[in-house]
């Protein structure tokens, strides 16, 4: 009976020890290759996005917000071929605190390397809409 009950409270604690360091996945339009980061900076439209989260995080009447959408004005904005900042540097819960940085260094047109986004953007035959999730 001790038996039992130590592999009972083991798989409970092994449970709930998953779900605390699990980390939601990327978006399909995120760049190949960075599974273990938690923030993109969209340099092109000043927005982070958290993965853990799926919440993009932009400053909208005098606050950082956290939504699940974009704001209205960039409805047009094309996440799989805009440029994604990888934020490998941060992990806290509040990557805007950096933002004056971030402006400066990764400017609205910065690109460095090419990236290749996880999934293709949806549109050509395999989307109703034609925008891409979380847009």
């Amino acid at each position: 009976m001790g038996v039992i009950v130590i592999l009972l409270l083991a798989g409970a604690l092994n449970a709930q020890l998953s779900v605390s360091i699990n980390i939601g996945a990327p978006p399909q339009w995120g760049p190949v290759g960075f599974t273990e980061v938690r923030y993109y900076y969209l340099p092109a439209i000043e927005v982070y996005y958290d993965i853990q989260t799926s919440m993009y995080i932009y400053y909208s009447r005098g606050a950082w917000v956290h939504r699940h959408d974009l704001p209205r004005r960039y409805r047009n904005y094309d996440l799989y071929h805009g440029y994604k900042v990888v934020m490998h540097d941060y992990g806290g819960d509040t990557p805007y605190v950096y933002f004056k940085e971030h402006k400066v260094k990764y400017n609205r047109n910065y690109k460095s390397a090419p990236q290749r986004t996880i999934g293709e953007k949806p549109g050509k035959g395999n989307s109703r809409s034609g925008k891409p999730k979380g847009h």
